[in-house]
């Protein structure tokens, strides 16, 4: 997986975790491309596919901004309840991310 994409990952599974929350600013691109020792442009080609995932707003100036999408709590929910529905259930994990998969690529 391209560096970008993995920093898009990252920041994507955080902001459905809700440990990054609606509202927050992610770290200026210069400073987390320094961070990580990648090129600016790979921070912001990460950034930039956040933002067509409809996760952040870029702001000239301001920089990122989350602005998490409602579907993207709905997906969360919905996780929580296959989730416990498999527990319930005594699916073991493997068994439901090879359902989860199964279901995307249908």
């Amino acid at each position: 997986m391209p560096v970008f994409a993995q920093i898009a990952a990252s920041i994507s599974a955080q902001i459905a975790a809700g440990t990054i929350e609606r509202g927050a600013r992610l770290p200026a691109a210069r400073e987390l491309a320094a961070s990580l020792g990648v090129n600016v442009h790979t921070v912001l080609r990460g950034y930039q596919l956040l933002r067509d995932e409809r996760l952040v707003e870029l702001r000239r100036g301001r920089g990122a901004v989350v602005t998490a999408s409602p579907a993207g709590e709905t997906v969360n929910e919905a996780v929580r309840s296959a989730v416990a529905a498999a527990r319930d259930t005594g699916v073991a994990l493997p068994t439901l991310l090879s359902l989860i998969r199964k279901e995307f690529d249908a």
